[in-house]
């Protein structure tokens, strides 16, 4: 419990520290671009608003185009997603993003799909969520396209009512959006009813290339009973394909979960553009399936760094694991052919197994390679001394 609250006492810092900063900085420093939009919604029948937040580098990349969040309930929200978002993208491990604030008129009308039957809450009240999602899909949704530079891929993100809507919204049109962020979600809203709608959608389901997030605080009755069986029934019905995190935060309240989720949410949906050991497979093929992945996220061709193939070498030379480790190298220096460092790894590998003549046959393509002012040169030539000595010993 105590880990949970410092988180939210951390990501709360962060946000404040954003909202100070983008208050207070020089004329010169970039700042997120703000675009009221005004819809008058045929298919609601009245005015709508959002807030349109642009990437800092918007102006200055006039040929890139970004992926989109859809965030519920409205841009009170930006703050914490900006301070989470920024920290993520300060190590490569989020793409820039257009975030879509949705603000409300009446909320639950339409963030809940069904009307509520149940006396734990207002009666009678809900029911026009299929008419949001059209508003969103049909009209929204084709504004934000023509107007902004995003491309397909489309996250719906929300809180409470916001969680329902947002599982609804994936399971209704699995082709519009490719991850939902649910924090908390309401399920306990009409009997359960979206609870058992989102097990439904999965098991009739073969196969999903989606990201889902859910939540939960230290909510009870009537809420937790619905939100357990659902996660029972996700766990049991995950399609093929489907990437999905849960958590709980057992010691937070519900008005807090999205505090203590946005971080982990974000997090676990966008894939590094560096590969790390614990998430590579171990199969060499996989390195290109999952830079495919991180460049249908970020809408740009991104390929495997030749750095991130060689420390996956490293890796696997300190399990001691050096077929594999050879395997990586030898598919580095075919990447990167030019590169006196792929070779040098390929040198370090053959060194720690003793098999010194190969390993100096490998540092002596990289000094072809390179020249004394390389950042790597006086290591290769270290190592050439040492396996020339090692060999003539």
């Amino acid at each position: 419990m105590k880990s949970q609250i410092h988180i939210i006492i951390a990501l709360l810092f962060l946000a404040f520290t954003s909202l100070s900063a983008n208050s207070e900085t020089d004329s010169d420093s970039q700042r997120y671009e703000l675009k009221v939009e005004k819809l008058k919604s045929k298919v609601l029948n009245e005015q709508r608003e959002v807030v349109v937040q642009l990437p800092k580098g918007y102006a200055e990349n006039p040929d890139k185009k970004y992926p989109v969040i859809y965030r519920l309930d409205g841009a009170g929200n930006l703050t914490m997603m900006n301070a989470v978002l920024e920290s993520l993208q300060s190590q490569n491990a989020a793409p820039e993003v257009i975030i879509v604030a949705i603000e409300n008129t009446d909320r639950l009308r339409d963030l809940y799909p069904t009307a509520n039957e149940d006396p734990n809450g207002p009666v009678g009240y809900g029911g026009g969520g299929a008419n949001f999602l059209s508003f969103i899909t049909t009209e929204l949704m084709p504004m934000v396209e023509k107007k902004y530079r995003v491309h397909d891929f489309r996250v719906i993100e929300g809180a409470s009512a916001g969680g329902v809507f947002a599982l609804y919204a994936l399971t209704q049109k699995p082709e519009l959006f490719n991850a939902a962020l649910t924090y908390s979600a309401a399920v306990w809203w009409n009997y359960g009813a979206s609870a058992k709608s989102t097990v439904a959608f999965l098991k009739s389901a073969n196969h999903l290339d989606h990201f889902i997030y859910t939540s939960i605080g230290n909510e009870g009755a009537p809420m937790r009973p619905y939100y357990n069986d659902m996660i029972s029934g996700m766990r049991a019905n995950q399609p093929a394909g489907l990437r999905w995190e849960n958590e709980a935060y057992e010691g937070v309240t519900h008005n807090l979960v999205s505090a203590a989720s946005t971080f982990s949410a974000y997090h676990h949906l966008f894939l590094s553009a560096y590969l790390r050991p614990q998430q590579f497979s171990g199969d060499i093929k996989s390195i290109k399936d999952y830079y495919a992945r991180v460049s249908k996220q970020r809408g740009e061709k991104l390929d495997a760094p030749e750095w991130v193939i060689r420390e996956l070498g490293y890796h696997y030379v300190g399990k001691q694991n050096y077929d594999k480790a050879i395997a990586l190298f030898k598919y580095d220096i075919a990447e990167y052919p030019q590169t006196p460092d792929a070779y040098n790894g390929l040198a370090y590998g053959y060194e720690q197994m003793g098999e010194y003549k190969k390993a100096l046959e490998s540092v002596n393509q990289a000094l072809a390679l390179s020249t004394s002012e390389h950042d790597g040169h006086q290591v290769y030539v270290n190592r050439q001394k040492r396996l020339q000595s090692l060999l003539k010993d």
